[in-house]
């Protein structure tokens, strides 16, 4: 419960800072959100301090022509905020006759959903972030089902690092990126204590207190058992003993809450068989290498494995279906698939050597072979070159120029 005044106050505050302030490196996602979503709530979720707000302030900016309301419920002064209280902006929207209703971090409201589905019907448009996908997902399942639209906000790509580091794109700049990640915030102070927080502010905060888990160090434990196994296979089975819980159940848990909080993201095997993608292990993926290097220093030196955690991300941010091949004995690290349909196959190699070759391909020609492509692509660091197998061409291609341009 707070007062109108109070709401008043925080709305005049941080419409005033949104004005004022600089609002950094464009992203490439507003280009996406200019778009008719009358009758339509437009959502955007992604990690805590990926940019959300400030994607929100730069939408303002560019797109919002007429008066609105911003309110950012991440703020102590809306600490009691309850779902009652909505009747409080009610009263602000009919006197100043507001259309736009703009809330970040909407989901610490129980219940928001009704009060968006209200304004809808009323004929506001409304635009919403938060940084729990679950937690979102869940809500818009039930009373705004059919009536929003979801834009998922990552940390920076490499178009956008490099744009904001003022740099070329290069294989200098791109190891760059592998070291320093995509976190804005954690670009402009280069402060490892702005990861540390951010790690606890997501364990703590967004998955401790809001699924009455008291075992907040488990949590932690599998958290760095996860960030040291970067796109190694894992299975709720094997690693249960490793953070000392007995429930594989418990484990699965906790991982659907480390994915719902966009800090990992584990990767199927491909198959035709849903059935076989649920029972075989999952490629473990996290969000962010300069975070995860906060979380376990010793896996910095592992270049190959930095660089497939970023291939991974880059190909998600581009909405693609992800899965890995595991085929008579041969692997293959991405099965690219958009709308149902095999895209590519992709190999992802730091630098392709005599040691390594024969094995890299293997892998790939015989994913190749059994989608029946002719074209496959070895991704490396700053190799580039085109080999040929009984009619299969197989491009090796720089990361920089496959993300880059």
């Amino acid at each position: 419960m707070v007062k109108k005044s109070t709401i008043q106050e925080v709305i005049a505050f941080q419409k005033d800072k949104i004005e004022n302030a600089k609002h950094g490196l464009k992203r490439e996602l507003l280009n996406e959100l200019n778009q008719n979503t009358a009758s339509f709530a437009l959502i955007i979720s992604g990690i805590r301090r990926c940019g959300k707000s400030t994607l929100l302030h730069q939408y303002i900016l560019e797109y919002i022509h007429e008066d609105y309301i911003y309110l950012n419920f991440d703020s102590a002064k809306l600490y009691t905020f309850e779902l009652d209280d909505f009747q409080l902006i009610d009263e602000l929207v009919a006197e100043d006759d507001i259309q736009t209703l703009i809330f970040d971090e909407i989901q610490v409201i129980e219940g928001w959903e009704v009060y968006v589905r209200q304004k809808l019907d009323e004929g506001c448009n409304v635009i919403i972030t938060g940084s729990n996908a679950s937690l979102l997902s869940k809500e818009l399942g039930t009373k705004l089902t059919g009536r929003h639209i979801t834009k998922e906000l990552f940390p920076f790509s490499y178009k956008e690092y490099f744009s904001f580091r003022n740099v070329e794109a290069s294989a200098e700049s791109f190891s760059n990126f592998l070291k320093e990640g995509g976190f804005p915030g954690f670009l402009d102070v280069k402060d490892v204590d702005v990861h540390s927080a951010l790690v606890d502010d997501i364990i703590h905060r967004d998955i401790a207190v809001r699924h009455n888990i008291r075992d907040a160090k488990s949590l932690k434990h599998l958290l760095i058992f996860l960030a040291s196994n970067i796109s190694n296979l894992i299975s709720a089975t094997k690693i249960k003993s490793y953070i000392g819980v007995k429930s594989t159940a418990t484990i699965i848990e906790y991982l659907g809450y480390f994915e719902q909080s966009y800090l990992v993201a584990l990767m199927p095997k491909f198959s035709y068989s849903h059935k076989v993608q649920l029972v075989n292990p999952r490629k473990i993926y996290f969000i962010d290498n300069a975070l995860q290097d906060a979380i376990t220093p010793s896996f910095s030196k592992d270049l190959g494995r930095k660089l497939e955690n970023t291939v991974f991300w880059e190909l998600r941010r581009r909405k693609k279906t992800l899965y890995y091949y595991n085929e008579h004995g041969k692997e293959c690290d991405f099965v690219v698939c958009l709308n149902n349909n095999i895209e590519a196959v992709i190999q992802v190699c730091y630098l392709l050597n005599l040691d390594n070759q024969r094995r890299e391909l293997n892998g790939l020609l015989d994913a190749m072979d059994y989608f029946d492509l002719k074209k496959g692509t070895i991704v490396t660091l700053d190799q580039e070159d085109v080999i040929m197998d009984k009619g299969r061409r197989i491009e090796v291609v720089p990361v920089w120029k496959f993300f880059g341009l």
